[in-house]
């Protein structure tokens, strides 16, 4: 009905008398040069309302629909939606100029653009747009004409990375990238004062042809610049002026070489500061120590500002200048710090069937405890719910939980016999944790406590980050439990009986994680940084768990208990697990895009397990998985679940596989809708006799690829997005249920819905 009500609407309800609304615009190739359209809409300066899957304007439907008063009500529609794009000839103008200069750009120096304009239907206006290039100019030789054999030898060195090689088009924006590409390699060598003009290209071409003689000129910028003092401003205020240079201390120290300027607080220590910067006096200006001096700075959760001056030292008039010595220039690092301490408070109260209950929790901070940007968490939880009914047989007539957690992490490798200097390559921070969790049930009471040991490395921009446990301990005790808890819950599943049961892990891991998605924040610097059409995400990671308490279980020749060696009267878990996944998104428009996620993982219990712990076991359905099914209630393989309740402690297995497709479109306001496809399983590594028809099988498991189908509406508030998904079964591998849904829909057996926060990849 809301479809049909905007589509009713006259979309030049709001044109003006006597102009045209914008309905169409094409851009074409007339010839046959193999010029491609793709991108070429970004030149132009006018283009028609949004068009919602490509032929729907919802935008300027909820336009339409406000009324000439202006009331708050006429007001709001016309802020959500999108009002009529005017046909404007200068703008068009401007769009032909605009697109010639593109082609120009691309080496069609005789590039010819027309346009021709339509009228159609009611007041408004098509717009064709022709493109005729001509023969490209190409590059047949590149050569190369310097001042100093600095400049040669980056060229020599660097070519290869040049965007431009004989052969190509002349293009314009790939010279500009070769300047950029000099200019990062002469300011790393010292010279400060060069910039792209210094590097010029000169085009020769003969009379009547498209071949380009391309020459590189560059010319050298003088003397280089080294660092003559590097100064530390530890109390700076960003609104005060930092280009005099005049800053009072309370208190100056020198460590390694560099001038700590002091405020009323030493609230960093001296050693850390200077492990922070890797700009030294005497140095040569450096670009990349520049940034690595940022990026060390801005990683201490205590600083709130970083900013890095440079000054040049004025030369004595009194004496006669080396014309070949190094200009000298002071450095000035201004650190602004912030808070040291904070307190976050969480309260929270839930209604289950009419037992009342309540959650709460606080969170201390403390941004350096140990003057070196040390940043140490504590939290302390807990929630409360009481019972009513029969509580016969029963242990305990609520449900109650506390729990609490410890952690530090610090700016460095904290290990036992790594040198500084390895530690000052490699820039990890290191995190410490303890946690401790009781929870009483009716049934039983249980203690789940843990520690862990990792580093986290991280690159400039965040683009690749890399996380190794170098030891995460978990131990699951059941101090007190009802009579025969166990053996009534799980008198023939030792999957059910194994979660319920003490058990011990000790694991080892590895996390790398890639992506080409730029920040927000992200600064051009020297490069063109288009809109990216495609982004990428690389994640994959790597445990394992039991491997040296099994070795020194041989080694003392421990005798096994139970059919498994055991820690503290704990039979510990020994497997192997890997996982891998990989997305991309590509971005038609900034309005519509398309992504593909692929996952894929596997575990594996040997030596002191049977079967790998529940806990880090893989399950399949919900908001992020294959969203025709609720959270574990899909798999594994073809087991045949007929109560979630009951069934989800089998519904869980050693191998998962997910491949899911969506397309996004942006609607109006924070409204943005979407259309998706999911596939996906998960199977068992060994056949359990409680999972029947879940074995990973290489001759039927692509029989076994559960299919979802659905759309979706989520809401972006820039911060943070949420998402309405409506999924539905397409195709249903479960033994006994009907196998095509999508042939034979019943909306209450396949249709779910999810609530999430962040998009599904």
């Amino acid at each position: 009905m809301l479809c049909a009500l905007l589509s009713g609407c006259s979309s030049t309800r709001h044109v003006p008398q006597g102009s045209y609304l914008l309905d169409k615009v094409n851009i074409e190739v007339v010839d046959t040069s193999g010029v491609s359209t793709k991108g070429m809409a970004n030149y132009l300066r006018q283009t028609p309302n949004h068009k919602v899957l490509g032929f729907w304007k919802l935008q300027l439907g909820i336009y339409n629909l406000s009324g000439k008063s202006d009331g708050r009500f006429n007001r709001w529609l016309r802020k959500i939606g999108q009002e009529p794009v005017i046909f404007d000839r200068e703008l068009t103008e401007q769009g032909i100029r605009q697109l010639r200069m593109a082609l120009v750009n691309r080496g069609y120096n005789d590039a010819i653009v027309e346009a021709d304009t339509i009228i159609t239907g009611d007041r408004k206006m098509s717009v064709n747009y022709r493109l005729t290039p001509g023969e490209a100019h190409k590059v047949v030789s590149f050569s190369t004409v310097a001042e100093h054999p600095t400049e040669k030898e980056i060229v020599a060195t660097d070519s290869a990375r040049f965007p431009l090689q004989p052969g190509d088009n002349l293009n314009r924006d790939n010279l500009d990238n070769i300047r950029a590409v000099i200019t990062e390699e002469m300011r790393e060598r010292g010279y400060l004062a060069f910039t792209k003009e210094y590097v010029s290209f000169t085009a020769d071409t003969a009379a009547g042809s498209k071949d380009v003689a391309l020459t590189m000129n560059i010319r050298h910028p003088g003397k280089r610049y080294r660092f003559r003092n590097v100064y530390v401003v530890t109390d700076f205020s960003p609104g005060d002026d930092a280009t005099h240079m005049h800053f009072a201390a309370n208190d100056t120290v020198t460590c390694d070489s560099i001038r700590i300027l002091y405020g009323p607080d030493h609230f960093l220590r001296p050693k850390v500061i200077a492990e922070q910067c890797y700009i030294r006096p005497g140095q040569l200006y450096s670009t990349s120590a520049v940034d690595r001096t940022y990026e060390n700075f801005n990683r201490l959760e205590i600083l709130r500002y970083v900013n890095i001056v440079t000054s040049p030292v004025a030369t004595d008039n009194k004496e006669q200048p080396d014309s070949t010595a190094d200009e000298e220039l002071d450095a000035f690092v201004l650190l602004s710090r912030t808070k040291k301490q904070g307190i976050t408070l969480e309260l929270e109260g839930t209604n289950s069937e009419g037992d009342l209950g309540v959650g709460g929790g606080i969170t201390w901070t403390n941004r350096n405890i140990f003057h070196g940007g040390e940043m140490l968490t504590a939290k302390i939880r807990g929630a409360y719910e009481s019972l009513s009914g029969n509580l016969e047989g029963l242990i305990n007539d609520r449900y109650t939980e506390l729990a609490a957690e410890v952690g530090i992490t610090f700016p460095k490798m904290q290990a036992p016999f790594l040198t500084s200097r390895f530690k000052r390559r490699n820039r990890a921070s290191t995190e410490f944790a303890l946690t401790f969790m009781w929870q009483e049930r009716p049934e039983y009471t249980r203690v789940i406590a843990g520690a862990s040991w990792r580093f986290k490395w991280q690159e400039r921009n965040n683009l690749t980050r890399r996380t190794f446990d170098l030891i995460d301990l978990n131990i699951v005790s059941l101090p007190r439990s009802s009579v025969n808890f166990i053996d009534n819950i799980a008198p023939d599943n030792p999957l059910l009986r194994y979660s319920y049961e003490d058990h011990f892990i000790m694991r080892t891991g590895y996390t790398w994680y890639h992506t080409n998605r730029r920040p927000a924040s992200s600064s051009t610097g020297l490069f063109r940084l288009p809109r990216q059409v495609n982004t990428y995400t690389w994640r994959a990671s790597i445990e394992t768990a039991g491997n040296l308490l099994y070795a020194i279980s041989n080694m003392v020749r421990q005798k096994k208990s139970d059919g498994a060696y055991k820690v503290f009267s704990i039979p510990y878990a020994q497997y192997i697990k890997g996982e891998a996944d990989y997305t991309i998104n590509h971005a038609f428009s900034d309005r519509n895009s398309i992504s593909f996620h692929a996952g894929l993982g596997i575990g594996y219990p040997y030596g002191n397990a049977t079967m790998i712990p529940f806990e880090k076991r893989f399950y399949a359905g919900g908001a992020n998985s294959v969203r025709g099914w609720s959270v574990r209630t899909l798999g594994p393989g073809s087991y045949d679940s007929r109560n979630s309740v009951t069934d989800f402690i089998n519904q869980c297995g050693d191998v998962s596989m997910l491949l899911s497709l969506e397309y996004r479109n942006k609607l109006f306001w924070v409204f943005e809708g979407a259309l998706f496809i999911d596939a996906g399983n998960i199977w068992t590594i060994k056949d359990y006799p409680n999972q029947p028809g879940g074995l990973f099988r290489f001759k039927d498991f692509y029989k076994q690829i559960a299919l979802a189908y659905g759309l979706g509406l989520r809401m972006d508030f820039t911060y943070f997005l949420l998402r309405f998904d409506l999924g539905f079964k397409a195709h249903n591998p479960a033994r006994g249920q009907e196998r095509w849904p999508i042939a034979h829909p019943n909306w209450s057996r396949d249709a779910t819905f999810h609530f999430s926060v962040g998009y599904p990849f």
